[in-house]
């Protein structure tokens, strides 16, 4: 199943007890016109199943991760991927952030993950998606 999406979707894997990943998750499909993406948790065995096929160490991961194709892109790169390919009115800020070096943006992106937990508080479990959102989620 997984291997058959190589190519037509995007996996996106989250952290699924973090309550601001959780919101973002929820805008980006709000968002996502183009049926571009699908999701799993970094906490489920598709995350694991993934992270074997792809190489991603999921102990030290602190960051969302973007399987695209055979392209693995963490941190600001997985979020700037994803911006690119919703339709949002904030995607004009896409081309300025794109100029600022990458050590840049994933220091910034390193700051705001390290506190997500204490600013926006997590869950002790994953939440449980909508019928509706099931469809998008990876099980």
């Amino acid at each position: 199943m997984l291997l058959n999406l190589a190519g037509k979707k995007d996996i996106i894997l989250f952290d699924g007890i973090c309550n601001f990943c959780n919101s973002y998750i929820n805008y980006v499909i709000s968002h996502d016109q183009h049926n571009r993406f699908v999701f799993a948790s970094l906490q489920s065995d598709v995350a694991k199943e993934l992270s074997a096929i792809h190489h991603i160490d999921l102990q030290d991961l602190n960051s969302i991760v973007v399987i695209n194709n055979r392209r693995v892109l963490t941190q600001s790169d997985g979020i700037i991927h994803i911006a690119k390919h919703l339709k949002s009115r904030w995607s004009w800020l896409l081309f300025l952030i794109e100029f600022i070096p990458r050590s840049i943006r994933n220091y910034g992106y390193t700051l705001f993950a390290n506190r997500r937990y204490s600013w926006f508080g997590q869950m002790n479990s994953c939440v449980v998606p909508t019928l509706e959102m099931r469809k998008k989620f990876l099980v």
